[in-house]
């Protein structure tokens, strides 16, 4: 759904919308499982500058809620993770703010996005949104074992024989090293 700046000047408009899995490409990150539900208000905001500058913003209000698959931080299997999130967020036309000195912005700064060619996706904000709802870490138990770093077996379905869990290859390969460093400094 794409909310353009002409639409939008002459009347607001709300949404009410359930996106099927696909519609949206999370990337690498997550797959969304079943319908993903929004619903918000977009409405203009006009910004008086000065009397003869008025920027056109795009602000956009809104939830959504959804199930989706990201890979686990250990072992990489799939875990099914359930997000919702509110959001209120302001666009504004490229190059508006730029006034082509260096300055520090602030942090209501940095909460402003922009909208390009007169209007705004409305997949590309929950993409963005639903991206930053993702946990930074997740596990799928909280005790995975992870991989095993030599052959990439899943440790939490079979343990592997790369190592025999005494740690005597590791100390093997140790003493190897060392009697080569021993060897050089001579």
């Amino acid at each position: 759904m794409l909310f353009t700046i002409t639409d939008l000047e002459q009347d607001s408009i709300d949404f009410n919308l359930s996106l099927p899995a696909g519609a949206i490409d999370y990337g690498q990150e997550a797959i969304q499982l079943g319908e993903l539900a929004t619903e918000g208000h977009a409405e203009v905001l006009h910004e008086h500058r000065g009397p003869k500058e008025i920027v056109a913003d795009i602000r956009l209000k809104g939830s959504f809620s959804g199930a989706f698959e990201t890979p686990c931080a250990r072992c990489v299997e799939p875990v099914k993770i359930d997000l919702g999130a509110s959001f209120d967020l302001l666009f504004r036309p490229p190059n508006v703010d730029n006034t082509g000195a260096e300055h520090a912005i602030s942090t209501q700064e940095t909460e402003i996005g922009y909208y390009e060619n007169g209007g705004l996706a409305l997949e590309d904000v929950l993409r963005e949104q639903v991206l930053l709802s993702l946990p930074a870490r997740t596990l799928c138990q909280p005790e995975c074992k992870g991989l095993c770093p030599r052959c990439g077996q899943n440790l939490n379905e079979l343990r592997c024989s790369c190592l025999d869990g005494t740690g005597t290859e590791g100390r093997a390969t140790l003493a190897d090293l060392s009697s080569k460093f021993k060897s050089v400094k001579r």
